[in-house]
């Protein structure tokens, strides 16, 4: 892979405006093109070419995601992502979509609907690793939290159940192993299939001894022969300034306990919607209502901020609707310096039920001969 990212839409092959539809139908051609059954000769370049197009496709099929990368490029979206960067394994969420392509193909796969298993099978990873040890699942925690918080970042305590090693048998599951009888010691079971691309060997862990090729005659009592027992766990994880929702935060070798090691601790952001402030990015909109009197004449207004009140000088002669900026009023930027700004927009506030002393004032001023309001005209 080069070292620079390719443009996901170049990579897809389909214009910046493209449909859903359109972007799935390309994915579906290029995951067919580089699956490595068409490829024997050069199977290395096409899995490779294979994770290109699903990073792509992970990103721009996502409506979240795509405005992200619209926006910002690549690092809009790099924090969506685990550290390193893009992993088919960890990160590719449509294996559904996968499933629809390579239909005939996947049937009877008993390596689990994830990422990383249908990689594995796809690209010959499972020939490889029939003995490999299961790592433990990841846990997903969603966190809640305020735009101040988001703003500034902050250190959060996440609390959550886990599988841990069994104590008692230290994760064998119990004593006296001996080789599995349906695999024969060999960790994977093949089945030969049919499928688009010819026939077809399918290979996969085997299920009655999850891939080690053994099982144990005296079962643990504690565990019931898992090798693992939940435990409830707290940490604290630590949530970096500017993050938005959909965004995740990994902590690793925190999930739950297999053979292989632990999996990871995934951190979900979810923003609560906050009850002045609107996000844009890391700039926050806020509508202020002036008298028409301030409008007019000039004065000043107080303007709630993420730190407190702020005056605004508002000139002479302020249109409804006028925006004003307040620099470096918004959030802290993500993995970068600076701020995003505070966006205030005036609005002119016409009393609804005026008094009799107001009306007398807006008589008067009715009948006074001054500005005229311009000519009607197209929107703008």
């Amino acid at each position: 892979m080069p070292t620079d990212k390719r443009d996901y839409y170049e990579v897809l092959g389909v214009p910046r405006d493209a449909s859903a539809d359109q972007i799935k139908s390309a994915y579906r051609r290029l995951a067919k093109e580089y699956h490595p059954d068409r490829n024997p000769g050069n199977k290395l370049e096409a899995e490779e070419k294979f994770k290109e197009t699903s990073e792509a496709y992970e990103v721009l099929v996502d409506p979240q995601k795509r405005r992200l990368y619209d926006t910002h490029g690549h690092a809009g979206v790099s924090q969506q992502f685990g550290p390193g960067g893009f992993d088919f394994r960890r990160d590719f969420t449509h294996t559904e979509d996968l499933s629809d392509i390579f239909g005939d193909l996947l049937r009877g796969f008993s390596g689990g609907t994830g990422a990383g298993g249908l990689f594995d099978f796809l690209f010959g990873g499972a020939r490889q690793a029939g003995r490999r040890a299961q790592r433990g699942g990841d846990i997903r925690i969603r966190l809640r939290l305020t735009l101040e918080e988001l703003a500034e970042g902050v250190t959060k305590e996440v609390s959550f159940s886990r599988y841990e090693r069994c104590a008692e048998c230290g994760g064998e599951g119990g004593k006296d192993k001996e080789t599995c009888p349906t695999c024969h010691g060999s960790g994977q079971v093949r089945r030969q299939t049919s499928s688009i691309f010819g026939s077809v060997v399918q290979v996969a862990p085997c299920p009655a001894c999850g891939g080690s090729g053994s099982r144990v005659k005296d079962v643990c009592g504690r565990c019931a022969g898992q090798g693992r027992e939940r435990h409830k766990r707290t940490l604290k994880v630590r949530i970096p300034a500017g993050v938005a929702t959909g965004n995740y935060i990994p902590i690793h070798s925190e999930g739950h306990f297999g053979p292989g090691g632990k999996g990871d601790v995934l951190v979900e952001i979810e923003e609560k919607e906050h009850p002045l402030f609107l996000r844009r990015g890391d700039d926050i909109v806020l509508d202020v209502p002036v008298s028409a009197a301030t409008a007019a004449l000039g004065g000043k207004a107080v303007v709630p901020t993420l730190k407190g009140k702020k005056d605004l000088d508002v000139p002479a002669g302020t249109q409804p609707g006028t925006v004003f900026r307040i620099r470096g009023g918004g959030l802290k930027r993500l993995n970068s310096g600076g701020r995003g700004d505070q966006l205030v927009r005036l609005l002119v506030h016409i009393p609804t039920r005026p008094g009799r002393a107001e009306k007398e004032v807006w008589k008067r001023l009715a009948d006074v001969k001054g500005e005229e309001p311009p000519q009607p005209h197209r929107p703008r």
